[in-house]
């Protein structure tokens, strides 16, 4: 079954490869998507994918990569809309 989350993710996200390291998870898992820097130092997420793979990646992303310290995520459960084409890193908003 598939499913979507949009994720904004705070705390010491930005600086420390979270975007890099989102993506290479996102392509691990078979999940797609983009990730991106917010100019209020959070960075969000648009994730779809086989249920159980969404859940390890959202998992993931309360911890992040090596020297992130993530305080928060905000998640919201979404209907996959099947337009994405692997995984991108998008321009900060």
């Amino acid at each position: 079954m598939e499913k979507a989350v949009h994720l904004r993710i705070k705390g010491r996200v930005q600086g420390v490869f979270f975007r890099a390291s989102t993506q290479q998870k996102a392509l691990e898992l078979g999940i797609k998507g983009w990730v991106r820097n917010r100019r209020d130092g959070s960075v969000e997420v648009m994730a779809e994918g086989e249920e159980s793979k969404i859940e390890e990646f959202v998992k993931w992303c309360h911890r992040g990569p090596r020297g992130a310290v993530v305080t928060e995520v905000q998640r919201e459960d979404l209907r996959p809309s099947g337009s994405f084409q692997g995984f991108q890193i998008e321009y900060t908003l």
